[in-house]
C-alpha cells in the first residue's frame, strides 16, 4: 500500500498540529479524548532506535494503549513499536540518520512520522524473500500499517516517511 501522497485520506495534514495538546486518554476505553501529538528530536542522539522505542512506549502509556488489557491490545502496541523501530532504522541505514520522530493519535489512527535528510525513496524490496536476511523493514511496515507514504517539501532537503496504524478496539 505504498504511496507518495503527503497525507492519507481523511488526514488533516501538518497544519492541524498547532491546535493539539497531550490530552489524557479515556482509561475505560483506552481511546484518546482528543488528537494528541508528541515529537522527539533525534538529531545527534546516540542509541536512536531504543530511544525512539522508549519514547513511543511512554506515549502509548499516556494514551491508554498500555498496559494492554487484552492480547489484541498488546499486539497493537507491539506493532506500533515495531513500525517505529523499522522507520528509524531505515533512516539510520539509508538516509544519514533521522532528525525527528513525530507521533499523533486521534483515537482511531496512530500516525508515525520520521524525518531525515536522505534523498532515497523507501520501498519494500521486490520480490520479498522471507528467507533472506535484511530488506524486510518496509515490507513489515506495509503489512502492519493501514497506509504509509513519503512527504517531500519543495525546496527542502530530505523527507518524512509516515505510517498509520489503527487504534486497538
Amino acid at each position: 500500500m505504498s504511496t507518495t501522497r503527503p497525507h492519507s485520506p481523511g488526514d488533516r495534514g501538518p497544519d492541524s498540529e498547532a491546535a493539539v495538546a497531550d490530552a489524557p486518554a479515556d482509561r475505560a476505553s483506552g481511546a484518546p479524548t482528543a488528537r494528541q501529538v508528541r515529537r522527539l528530536s533525534l538529531s545527534g542522539a546516540s542509541g536512536i532506535v531504543p530511544l525512539a522505542r522508549d519514547y513511543t512506549r511512554e506515549a502509548l502509556h499516556a494514551w491508554g494503549w498500555l498496559p494492554a488489557e487484552s492480547a489484541d491490545r498488546r499486539a497493537a502496541a507491539e506493532d506500533v513499536l515495531l513500525v517505529v523501530s523499522e522507520l528509524v532504522t531505515n533512516a539510520c541505514l539509508h538516509a544519514e540518520g533521522p532528525d525527528e520522530l513525530w507521533l499523533s493519535c486521534d483515537g482511531k489512527v496512530l500516525r508515525i512520522e520520521v524525518s531525515d535528510r536522505g534523498a532515497g525513496q523507501p520501498a519494500p524490496r521486490t520480490p520479498h524473500r522471507a528467507g533472506r536476511p535484511g530488506g524486510h523493514g518496509m515490507f513489515i511496515v506495509q503489512r502492519l500499517c493501514l497506509d504509509w507514504g513519503v512527504v517531500r517539501d519543495p525546496g527542502a532537503v530530505g523527507k518524512r516517511v509516515w505510517a498509520e496504524l489503527g487504534a486497538p478496539a
